[in-house]
């Protein structure tokens, strides 16, 4: 079993920035058209894709598990912080969500699938449930949510003709 990467640590990770989901959807049609992707974390690119899927269906259909109280009153208090700012690299899922939000090993293909599926869904349903960390979201701050999270993930999946340090046009 391949020993665990310390993402905090982690060298070549792209700095992304979206303002909406369909930028991160032209991000991963560069990455298709780059040939290969890797993955420079713990996670293969179709887990990455499909975490970011299921975490979008989640935010539509419930999540799993709620934080800490203490941690959702921080959540709550920093949300406008936590909605413009990137996402930091390393954090651990609570155990409850991991069952729902951590994918089992798939390919690129599969991983992008769901996640055009996900944002698909996104755009046709109007239902949202509260975050387990910030709380109530409007539509427009999910997507704040969804782009934040995005840009993590897909800064972690690197190919050979991708330069290191891309910014989507904001």
């Amino acid at each position: 079993m391949k020993k665990p990467v310390n993402t905090k640590k982690v060298t070549g990770r792209r700095t992304l920035r979206f303002g909406t989901l369909a930028q991160a959807l032209a991000e991963l049609g560069r990455l298709e058209r780059c040939g290969e992707v890797q993955s420079l974390g713990n996670w293969s690119p179709g887990q990455n894709l499909s975490h970011l899927a299921r975490t979008m269906d989640s935010s539509i259909d419930g999540f799993p598990s709620r934080f800490p109280l203490p941690l959702r009153i921080l959540g709550r208090l920093a949300r406008g912080r936590i909605l413009s700012r990137p996402f930091p690299v390393g954090f651990r899922m609570p155990r409850a969500a991991q069952a729902v939000l951590l994918p089992p090993e798939m390919s690129f293909t599969e991983g992008a699938a769901e996640f055009r599926e996900a944002i698909a869904r996104l755009n046709r349903e109007p239902k949202r449930v509260p975050s387990p960390f910030l709380g109530e979201l409007t539509i427009a701050q999910w997507e704040q949510f969804h782009c934040r999270h995005a840009e993590l993930h897909l800064g972690f999946l690197v190919s050979v003709e991708l330069p290191a340090s891309i910014g989507a046009a904001t």
